[in-house]
């Protein structure tokens, strides 16, 4: 009830009046022209300003505090939200056709025409049940259980235990139970949400869904396919060598009957729910004499009495080495930082910009390890960015791309080397690793750097290949299991069938998040991490190289971030690198010395799968 009037109080307080009519400006009967475009951008972005206000409230309260009621808060907005865009989308389309127009206001317009995620037409009705079906998905994977020795366990959970857990038979209860209980009861709901936005693409001009979201890279939809087929291909000599060496030592470990010398991996055994990372396995791969690192961070976290808050703290400290300001008192007082206890709460971690100014906020279930202080730098990355670019137009209020939204923060903890967690006291100087550790260093990095990389890629050619109906809804299933062995080399680890629906059991699948941000984040952070190093004038090995602390650093970087995506992303790209082309040569030269290694001890063994 107090949730319902604060967001009514609030919706007052904005003047704020849900009726699409009153937003959408008339089309003009005449012929459009460039004065015509003008004027409804600025309409349009104000009142998307506006509405983001509240929507961006409902969000928060519903990701925060699962219950009916939000559910149906959220969808209310969003529904609104979704309509809204459709019909601001379909006008930009008619208005880009108007003559002399300039290239910003060009450009404008086919962002305003390619924002939406999910594309509702302009059936009566279509908006309301698209974002029913899109909250109600997201809903079940946030309230989503499996079990462990036949008792119920929360998604954050498995996670955590599938990392430390070496018993296969108990992995495989865990990968299957939640396969199994969250994906495969969204099956038929996902489908519906794909007739729907698929209809709703087409009323705007794209061939479907996928392709409208690969127009939104300043190149056409089939050349930014190309792009990332260009990028997969010179990084997956190195994914090959590292499937190899893993294979081996998981057969090592598990023997013939759990995991076989050739083929394909178990996707429960490598550490992680959904294989994309396998850093958590890095006790049965690491390489004899070289592989005990000298310390592991969550340990220490431990050791020097850190809290989840402690954690954020030390996250905030980095940015703040770099010159810039730091976080909002209301950061503090409105993030979710922790699981609450007493409700359901989508525990994925991400970081939220309510204001499009200062309440910007992280919503974690945050435990003292190693990986949560990672994903800590890397979600305060988004936060950061979202600050810088807060001057903009409401469509520019956005990272150069959605890859360059996700590399910020990852590129800045690339910098917790051995060098950093001394300079902030979490590392004993006479305990820090030498240049004989590096080994093991880089490859437990590439365990989830370099093992990220066709995951990436693939959770986005499936939503494509669904989209455009190369993959039916008879073969979800298949079309998933097929893109799984063919681009990581894994299989699940029990045979699955068309009653399953094991995408589901990702969030960003329910959540109908675009996934080729995270494959291009990949390959960003290299770039920005070779450039800040050679910024700061280092010159030693790059995978040690740490620029805390360096404020010529921050101000390049800020002036990047201030730019959102007022220009093209090779503008920004180029800004703070001195490139326009995204290259998968620094991620190649950084671990360089790993590949080198694994070639050897691949020698004589059959790789590939």
């Amino acid at each position: 009830m107090k949730i319902a009037v604060s967001l009514a109080a609030i919706a007052a307080s904005l003047a704020f009046t849900p009726v699409l009519a009153q937003q959408a400006p008339p089309a003009p009967k005449a012929a459009p022209t460039a004065a015509d475009a003008e004027a409804f951008l600025s309409t349009a972005q104000q009142a998307m300003f506006d509405h983001s206000l509240i929507a961006s409230r409902a969000d928060w309260v519903n990701s925060t505090y699962i219950t009916d009621d939000t559910d149906a808060l959220a969808a209310y907005f969003g529904a609104i939200r979704t309509e809204m865009n459709v019909n601001y989308a379909l006008e930009a389309a008619r208005l880009a056709t108007a003559p002399g127009l300039s290239a910003e206001t060009k450009r404008q317009l086919d962002m305003l025409r390619g924002q939406l995620v999910l594309p509702a037409p302009t059936t009566a009705g279509a908006a309301k049940e698209l974002n029913d079906l899109s909250t109600s998905l997201q809903s079940a994977y946030g309230k989503g259980k499996g079990t462990l020795k036949g008792e119920p366990i929360r998604g954050s959970d498995i996670e955590e235990k599938m990392g430390v857990d070496r018993n296969p038979e108990e992995l495989k209860e865990m990968w299957l139970s939640w396969h199994d209980n969250v994906g495969a009861p969204m099956r038929a709901d996902y489908a519906r949400l794909v007739s729907i936005a698929n209809a709703g693409a087409k009323e705007l001009g794209y061939a479907d869904t996928g392709a409208m979201w690969r127009s939104k890279y300043d190149m056409p939809a089939d050349d930014f396919a190309a792009l990332t087929d260009k990028l997969w291909a010179e990084v997956k000599p190195l994914y090959d060598e590292l499937h190899c060496y893993t294979r081996a030592k998981l057969n090592e470990k598990y023997g013939d009957a759990v995991q076989p010398k050739a083929g394909p991996i178990r996707a429960d055994l490598l550490g992680n729910m959904w294989a994309q990372e396998w850093g958590n396995i890095y006790d049965i791969v690491a390489p004899a004499g070289a592989g005990d690192l000298g310390y592991d961070i969550g340990d220490l976290l431990v050791a020097k009495g850190y809290d989840p808050v402690k954690m954020v703290k030390a996250g905030e400290g980095f940015y703040s080495s770099l010159g810039l300001a730091p976080l909002p008192q209301t950061f503090w007082e409105r993030s979710q930082i922790v699981a609450p206890r007493d409700r359901e709460v989508v525990c994925h971690a991400s970081a939220w910009d309510i204001d499009n100014k200062d309440d910007i906020r992280i919503k974690m279930c945050t435990k003292v390890n190693g990986d949560d202080f990672v994903t800590i730098h890397h979600e305060l990355g988004h936060n950061y960015y979202q600050r810088a670019y807060q001057k903009h137009p409401y469509l520019y209020l956005d990272g150069a791309n959605d890859g360059f939204h996700e590399a910020i923060g990852d590129f800045i903890a690339l910098s917790i080397t051995p060098d950093y967690l001394v300079k902030i006291g979490l590392l004993d100087p006479a305990k820090a690793p030498g240049a004989d550790k590096d080994l093991g260093l880089l490859l437990r990095q590439a365990m989830d750097k370099v093992a990220f990389l066709p995951f990436g890629l693939l959770i986005d050619k499936w939503r494509w290949g669904v989209f455009n109906g190369s993959i039916g809804e008879g073969a979800y299933q298949k079309g998933w299991d097929d893109l799984r062995l063919r681009y990581q080399g894994i299989v699940p680890p029990a045979p699955r069938d068309e009653t399953k629906f094991d995408p589901g059991g990702k969030y960003h699948i329910p959540g109908n998040t675009p996934y080729t941000r995270y494959f291009l984040a990949r390959i960003l952070q290299f770039q920005f991490y070779e450039a800040a190093c050679k910024q700061a004038g280092w010159t030693g090995p790059l995978h040690r190289c740490s620029f805390y602390g360096d404020k010529a650093v921050g101000e390049k970087l800020n002036a990047m971030l201030e730019m959102g995506a007022s220009k093209p992303w090779p503008d920004a790209l180029e800004a703070f690198t001195g490139k326009r082309d995204i290259s998968g040569k620094s991620m190649i030269a950084y671990f360089a010395p790993l590949q080198q290694w694994l070639k050897k001890q691949n020698k004589g063994k059959q790789c590939g799968w």
